[in-house]
């Protein structure tokens, strides 16, 4: 279950309403409708914004409502959990095999480039290609660049689901990631070499 209303920074910070609202119907509404219709098996997908702001790095499960949540996305994040405690409720109750998983940043085909509502990589992504085209000699992006952050591809996930579908059966939900992580001024650098050696072809 991937379904969600999902944005950046941007988007949760100016939307909590509609970030908080609409995720918890979209999630009560399927799983309601997964209980009543007796689905011994389900996968709920959701983010790695449920840890506390200041988790230990790299996050581990048990970081779970241990600290204060980032104020810019709480309302989403909320959300996310609540769908997790319904995951563990329905085990609970009614003995499904029901899962959570939460997965790192995202990227890959179909990503959001928009200005409004994009995450981080593909905004980074936009930032530079459009600096790039329009011949700027520099970039300007958000905050000090400190925060950490760790990119996983679709399909890599994809292919994670899967294999925890048919091999974990836990309570807990489970992160997937690919286990290294990097600052945004890192990942910035790497666009920003790239920009210039772009716009010097």
């Amino acid at each position: 279950m991937a379904a969600a209303k999902v944005g950046g920074i941007l988007a949760n910070d100016t939307f909590p309403v509609d970030f908080l609202s609409e995720n918890l119907q979209i999630q009560v509404n399927v799983m309601d409708a997964a209980l009543e219709h007796g689905v011994e098996r389900l996968l709920f997908m959701g983010s790695s914004c449920i840890y506390p702001k200041f988790a230990p790095q790299p996050i581990t499960e048990d970081s779970l409502m241990t600290g204060h949540l980032e104020t810019t996305n709480d309302a989403y994040a909320i959300a996310k959990i609540a769908g997790i405690k319904q995951v563990q409720s329905v085990r609970k109750q009614h003995h499904k095999n029901w899962i959570s998983v939460m997965p790192t940043n995202l990227y890959g085909p179909g990503d959001n480039y928009s200005e409004q509502g994009s995450h981080v990589l593909p905004a980074l992504i936009r930032r530079f290609e459009t600096a790039r085209l329009e011949g700027a000699s520099k970039v300007t992006n958000w905050g000090t660049g400190s925060p950490m952050r760790e990119f996983l591809y679709v399909d890599d996930l994809a292919e994670a689901s899967l294999f925890l579908m048919e091999n974990y059966d836990g309570d807990q939900q489970i992160n997937v990631g690919v286990g290294e992580d990097l600052t945004i001024k890192e990942l910035a650098e790497l666009g920003g070499l790239r920009g210039r050696l772009r716009g010097g072809d």
